[in-house]
């Protein structure tokens, strides 16, 4: 799918489709390949998905934070002269979707979070002291997922990469700390976004106690589970959670 990207300027990003825009925000390990079946499904009904490269790697490292990040993703609709979205994201981005609400709730016409921080995960901090051990990073990237075979030789050759890039690793401690700091608990009550929970009921980075702890804090929350599904279900099982989230947006005719 990534050669399809769209750079302009400072931007690049996937986008298919027309209608209700869709912006989806990828994981701190994620990349945008991660969404393909979403893109595929959803930009042939109905909506504008757009899946733009966040600059986790690219800001400032004094800037490297989810503020920023978030920053970002309002001139990024501002270039794209987009008002109002759909905002989904898995892990990270799933964050980022609730700290940009937060601060623009008129922008926001609904949330969808998969796997999200934002409340409490378990990073992969631990395994740069190890990042030399190539079998040590696969087991840990297997363990994102419930049939490790969902971690391909190219993630895990990926993750790899990342966690032995000293520019990375850097701006991958900063985003985490900063994610650390900026714990939305007492903002969720404040939120009354329509939210979509789909979490994988076998999720070992952010616990299915998260999601709950989501829906009990957000006013307007929906949860769904996947079973033998890990931290990203739209990788995991795609079609039940592009059916799911379907369901769910025509319920609240979004």
């Amino acid at each position: 799918m990534s050669k399809n990207l769209i750079t302009e300027g400072k931007f690049s990003y996937l986008e298919a489709g027309e209608g209700q825009p869709i912006i989806v925000l990828h994981g701190l390990m994620g990349t945008l390949s991660n969404f393909d079946n979403v893109l595929s499904y959803f930009s042939a009904n109905g909506y504008k998905v757009i899946i733009p490269e966040l600059p986790i790697y690219t800001l400032p490292l004094l800037k490297t934070n989810v503020k920023n990040i978030s920053k970002f993703l309002k001139e990024f609709m501002a270039f794209k002269n987009i008002d109002n979205t759909i905002l989904l994201g898995n892990s990270l981005g799933g964050h980022i979707a609730l700290y940009f609400t937060k601060l623009n709730l008129k922008n926001v016409t609904g949330l969808v979070l998969t796997g999200s921080s934002g409340l409490y995960e378990k990073s992969m901090g631990d395994t740069y002291p190890k990042r030399g051990d190539y079998n040590y990073i696969k087991t840990k990237t297997e363990e994102v997922f419930y049939d490790p075979k969902v971690a391909t030789k190219e993630m895990v050759d990926e993750v790899f990469a990342s966690v032995n890039d000293r520019h990375k690793v850097i701006r991958t401690l900063a985003i985490a700390k900063s994610a650390i700091r900026h714990n939305m608990a007492k903002d969720l009550p404040e939120m009354n976004t329509p939210t979509c929970l789909i979490w994988g009921k076998n999720d070992t980075v952010t616990p299915p106690e998260v999601a709950e702890d989501f829906e009990k804090l957000l006013p307007d929350a929906n949860l769904f589970w996947i079973d033998k599904c890990g931290h990203t279900p739209m990788m995991e099982h795609p079609d039940e959670f592009n059916k799911i989230l379907e369901g769910w947006l025509n319920e609240r005719n979004l």
